[in-house]
């Protein structure tokens, strides 16, 4: 009998072993799986808080969406505005231009047609000078033939004087130095009376 105690004491032993292996087994699963739970649950806890922060970015980017979707509108409001602006500017410079450019032309015709006339009065100012000048060389000419014939009637006349005046002086001067014989004689006589020589004077 004592070895029939003793199997059944081993029976116990080994089933007092396997209870107690499988407690730990389940102790260690538990373990096992309230670590896991944890980490879920902290991974969880994470998701959450990326989650929160996803959310409060998403807000805030959509509020700088809002924000830059006004700016946008008014940024295009403010170019239309401008574009207008520059629109109405680029007309009214072109009418100005045109009106301008008019002007010019009809300026530029009324300086044309005062050329026209201007060279026209040149041209014939410049048929009146050189008539002017033909007829100055032909008045020349003819003072220049008449100041010759003058000079030569004139040079015949003073040489026709000139002979008869040197006949005159020829026929005259017997007489003349006689009467100078006379004056001279009656002036010596006219000294001596003073006392005077003549040849000392």
């Amino acid at each position: 009998m004592p070895p029939k105690t003793k199997e059944k004491g081993r029976k116990a032993g080994a089933q007092k072993k396997k209870n107690s292996g499988a407690d730990v087994e389940a102790e260690s699963r538990l373990r096992l799986v309230m670590l896991e739970k944890e980490l879920l649950q902290d991974h969880l806890a994470l998701r959450r808080d990326e989650a929160r922060r996803a959310k409060a970015s998403e807000d805030q980017l959509r509020q700088r969406l809002r924000r830059l979707e006004a700016e946008l509108e008014g940024a295009q409001s403010e170019g239309k505005a401008v574009y207008a602006e520059m629109s109405r500017q680029c007309r009214a410079l072109q009418e100005e231009m045109e009106t301008r450019s008019k002007q010019l032309e009809q300026e530029a015709r009324g300086l044309r047609g005062q050329l026209e006339t201007c060279q026209r009065e040149a041209e014939a100012a410049q048929k009146e000078a050189e008539q002017a000048l033909r007829e100055r060389d032909q008045t020349l000419a003819q003072l220049r033939a008449h100041v010759a014939d003058m000079e030569a009637k004139y040079e015949e006349i003073l040489h026709g004087s000139l002979d008869q005046l040197l006949a005159k002086l020829r026929t005259s001067k017997p007489q003349w130095d006689a009467a100078v014989l006379r004056l001279h004689a009656r002036q010596k006589e006219q000294l001596r009376q003073f006392g005077l020589n003549p040849l000392d004077l």
